[in-house]
């Protein structure tokens, strides 16, 4: 009997509360520093908030990294009455938690921002070849990761958007992934920044279970069949990242993203405050954003901080400094590419450029 896909608000606070008693952090006992919730303690989110952390303390702002156990955890951390004033999550965190039965779900999705696009998170779809699309998952078994966790909510947001209702196994990648090649399930997904050292070792077996890697694949998922409705942007999987594989083909990539709620509306101190510290975070990403391709974490490389995200609306307190700033950092190049006028005119003059 497949598992019905929907989290109840109440249960995450349940959970959230259960967590926090005794491990009170020092955001939560001084208030002028602001809390800022992750990843694990070995991801990249975190090692994203420490870099951040770094360069926003060059511009009068504390932060207090933590480490969480992800995207949706997150969300709530931040609705709920912890010090944890912003985030890194998944970019169609967004869509699930609009398409949510739960009323109090969708309210918080109109109440979130965007501070800064970071980096890509490829979509794998590993899957029997009699699988060539995502209605062709309907009523099959699929592996979708931890329930709760970010594979499970991407797959989760797919299944929706194409109407279909897979049976859900929650198994590790490592018996999914052997599960699929002996045909006891029929798809997994896995949410991960390409090469996926996984994937790359589970390469190495090829050739001595090459009939079973026949009858298996990574599924095509063509960003277009979205019509813009969703917040995932296009990517590929191919040799170049898995050397076993024959060929390329497309898939959709979820955006790891800096968010935060909206502090814009000055309704007392606190939002006050928020709303400052976020201006002077904002300007410290954007000044320092070649520092933080040149000591950072090496995904820092893919940060595009001008990038285009459907479906989210940018935050106002972080980008309200942006025109006009007379920062010298970065080339005039780094504007030029900047398909957006807006954009690119707010790079510019960042830069002091005309």
């Amino acid at each position: 009997m497949t598992k019905t896909i929907q989290i109840p608000l109440f249960i995450f606070f349940l959970v959230l509360f259960s967590v926090r008693v005794g491990a009170e952090s020092i955001s939560d006992k001084n208030k002028d520093i602001i809390g800022m919730v992750t990843g694990s303690l070995t991801g990249t989110y975190i090692q994203f908030g420490r870099d951040i952390a770094n360069i926003a303390k060059q511009n009068g702002v504390l932060i207090d990294v933590k480490s969480s156990k992800g995207t949706l955890k997150n969300i709530i951390r931040m609705a709920s009455k912890e010090n944890a004033g912003f985030g890194i999550v998944q970019s169609d965190v967004i869509n699930h938690l609009r398409l949510s039965e739960e009323v109090e779900n969708r309210k918080l999705a109109d109440r979130l921002r965007l501070i800064a696009p970071l980096y890509n998170e490829e979509v794998h779809v590993f899957a029997k070849k009699t699988i060539q699309s995502l209605n062709d998952l309907d009523g099959k078994k699929v592996a979708v990761g931890t329930y709760g966790g970010g594979t499970w909510l991407t797959a989760d947001t797919l299944f929706k958007f194409a109407g279909v209702t897979p049976e859900l196994v929650y198994d590790s990648k490592d018996k999914a992934a052997l599960d699929v090649l002996q045909g006891d399930l029929d798809a997994m997904f896995f949410v991960a920044g390409k090469p996926v050292k996984f994937f790359s070792t589970l390469g190495q077996y090829k050739d001595q279970y090459k009939e079973d890697f026949n009858k298996v694949h990574f599924l095509s998922l063509d960003p277009a069949m979205l019509q813009g409705k969703l917040a995932y942007v296009g990517g590929s999987i191919g040799p170049a990242d898995y050397p076993w594989l024959e060929e390329k083909v497309p898939t959709l990539a979820v955006k790891a993203l800096l968010v935060a709620f909206d502090f814009s509306e000055p309704i007392n101190s606190y939002y006050t405050k928020r709303c400052t510290q976020f201006a002077k975070l904002g300007d410290a990403l954007r000044k320092n954003i070649n520092q933080l391709k040149a000591t950072g974490h090496k995904k820092w490389q893919e940060v595009d901080l001008y990038a285009n995200v459907s479906n989210w609306q940018q935050d106002s307190c972080s980008w309200g400094s942006a025109k006009g700033s007379s920062s010298q950092s970065g080339s005039a190049s780094e504007c030029d590419h900047i398909k957006d006028t807006m954009r690119r005119n707010i790079c510019k003059a960042e830069k002091g450029e005309s």
